[in-house]
């Protein structure tokens, strides 16, 4: 028998680091040991939030692939399975590596009672629709939308209020720099924004829930617990108005999902609290994300809103953002 098809899945594991960067170069022309080795520690840190497996046949690595679960982002109302990564060697491709990987993680799903997957791909990559065509899924019910840093519109707004003082501390959100520097502030008139500290929780609970109409706790302790843990993609910010909470955003920057070989930055959750509504709240936190995120270096922010979402679409469009290059993607599980 072809020892291909002889596979053997099961979890991945630490000791397969080396054994996933070496596959994922061969595919892409990239190494990116670096977001592999933070989706596989993030996985070992909160295994509930995360499945992953690898394909073994004829003593060999044949392939991965890496799901995390979707609790509350996107303004979620259910949870899901989030597809980021399925990867099969060369060698091995077309002979239903791929299909077996993702029956693993269908499996694993409906142990945890997911029965909805998600994922995105490049409309230019023809042999990943395929894929994703055959095995079931369809266009999602949401757009995902895109916004460039450079001469954004929302960024040139925000740069035209500089340090009133050359001898002022840094801006504490700045972190292109360890020590003090006169890099542009955002407007104060507005809000006082500011990193997302533990101490934000209840009133990030709190603006959500009046949002949403329930209590998504658990969900937003997962996302502040990720926030504060992984410095290097920490950029969720709090906007207070006279010391109150008035709004937050919660963002990632990631190098990765989706075979992006770019790094992009995903706001998953964005919450005004109604009485700050139209009062630039949302806009002070956008123009504050965007500085942050030039100062890291990252050039291209994006997030999911659904199609009939219109104030939601109308308050990104009006920051930057326009339909992207990739398609959303969704698939249900039959019953079981």
């Amino acid at each position: 028998m072809d020892p291909i098809l002889q596979l053997k899945l099961r979890r991945m594991a630490p000791a397969d680091l080396d054994a996933v960067v070496a596959l994922d170069a061969a595919i892409t022309g990239h190494t990116r040991r670096t977001y592999f080795e933070r989706r596989l520690a993030a996985a070992l840190r909160q295994p509930e939030l995360h499945l992953q497996f690898a394909a073994e046949g004829g003593g060999a690595f044949r392939g991965h692939a890496l799901a995390r679960v979707l609790e509350g982002e996107f303004g979620r109302t259910r949870p899901g399975l989030r597809l980021e990564v399925i990867s099969v060697a060369p060698a091995a491709q077309s002979r239903g590596v791929g299909r077996a990987l993702h029956r693993a993680l269908e499996e694993a799903a409906r142990k945890r009672s997911i029965t909805e997957f998600h994922t995105a791909g490049a409309w230019r990559n023809h042999a990943m629709l395929r894929f994703l065509d055959g095995i079931g899924y369809q266009l999602a019910p949401s757009q995902i939308i895109e916004c460039g840093l450079h001469d954004n519109p929302a960024l040139a707004r925000a740069e035209t209020v500089t340090s009133p003082s050359r001898d002022k501390r840094g801006d504490p959100n700045d972190w292109s720099a360890p020590a003090a520097n006169d890099f542009e502030q955002l407007a104060r008139d507005v809000a006082d924004v500011r990193l997302l500290s533990a101490k934000d929780f209840e009133d990030v609970v709190r603006i959500d829930r009046h949002i949403t109409g329930r209590d998504r706790r658990a969900y937003m302790q997962h996302a502040l617990d990720e926030t504060l843990s992984e410095s290097g993609v920490r950029i969720s910010l709090s906007a207070r108005v006279d010391g109150i909470m008035a709004g937050f955003v919660m963002a990632r920057a990631d190098l990765g999902d989706f075979g992006r070989t770019e790094p992009v930055a995903v706001i998953d959750t964005l919450g005004v609290a109604p009485e700050y509504a139209h009062h630039g709240v949302g806009h002070a936190l956008l123009q504050q994300l965007f500085l942050n995120l030039g100062a890291l270096r990252i050039e291209r922010v994006e997030t999911v809103v659904d199609r009939l979402a219109f104030d939601l679409l109308g308050f990104f469009y009006d920051v930057g953002f326009a339909p992207g290059q990739r398609l959303a993607f969704v698939k249900t599980l039959a019953a079981s």
